[in-house]
């Protein structure tokens, strides 16, 4: 059973940072794509960034430039580094895992979600 804990979020102001984890266990987690999917107060889920098992990031558009995907494999934990926050990334996130090490795609969400709220 897949069984990931995520960390990091907060309540912080535009313009500042954070930095999110996801501690898996469970499963091979080095052999896996995983990514990170938000879903904000009212909107629909959307997929953030994702990694495949070999290290190759992605990122959506909105984020591209201000958030870093990365993982540490003998961790087995998933990070997310969110800089310049604006307004509109306020959200649950999540992370998800993939079906193989190449999907960076997943949006199974399988932790219970960290917070982040920016506002000023």
């Amino acid at each position: 059973e897949v069984q990931p804990v995520e960390s990091g979020g907060g309540l912080v102001q535009p313009g500042e940072s954070l930095t999110l984890s996801c501690a898996t266990s469970g499963f091979t987690f080095s052999s896996y794509g995983m990514s990170w999917v938000r879903q904000a107060p009212g909107k629909a889920e959307e997929w953030v960034s994702g990694i495949e098992a070999s290290g190759t990031s992605y990122y959506t558009d909105a984020v591209k430039g201000r958030f870093t995907i990365s993982r540490d494999n003998a961790k087995n934990t998933l990070y997310l580094q969110l800089n310049s926050l604006k307004i509109e990334d306020t959200a649950m996130y999540y992370c998800a895992k993939g079906r193989s090490a190449a999907d960076a795609w997943g949006k199974e969400k399988v932790g219970q979600g960290t917070e982040v709220t920016v506002s000023s």
